[in-house]
């Protein structure tokens, strides 16, 4: 088991988990806004389950790097699709602002 930190709570998953699996199943607040309705509930199209991870999680794939290299987003962000991203050791996750969590301004993070 592996240790996730996110909006001042901290759970434990699987090895291999699906990060945006493993936040909704933990009651966290993954999706901005209307993007709670409007998502394309994990395919990785969409973008808005944006967040960004310290520690030790899966690479990117073609799928995560083509829709991050479209605006609003950036490669430079360092955002990850939780959708397309495997929990493989302890992490810290925080969200920022925007409908895709592509903004500056931080809307939660791991620890309260």
């Amino acid at each position: 088991m592996v240790k996730v930190q996110a909006q001042g709570k901290t759970f434990e998953c699987d090895r291999g988990a699906n990060l945006r699996e493993v936040l909704l199943k933990n009651g966290i607040d993954l999706y901005n806004g209307n993007a709670k309705v409007i998502n394309c509930h994990g395919l990785g199209t969409c973008g808005t389950c944006a967040v960004t991870v310290e520690g030790e999680v899966s690479e990117p794939q073609w799928r995560e790097k083509a829709r991050l290299s479209v605006p609003p987003h950036s490669p430079a962000s360092n955002r990850r699709l939780s959708c397309q991203t495997k929990v493989l050791g302890d992490i810290k996750v925080t969200k920022h602002d925007g409908f895709w969590g592509q903004g500056s301004e931080t809307v939660w993070k791991p620890q309260a």
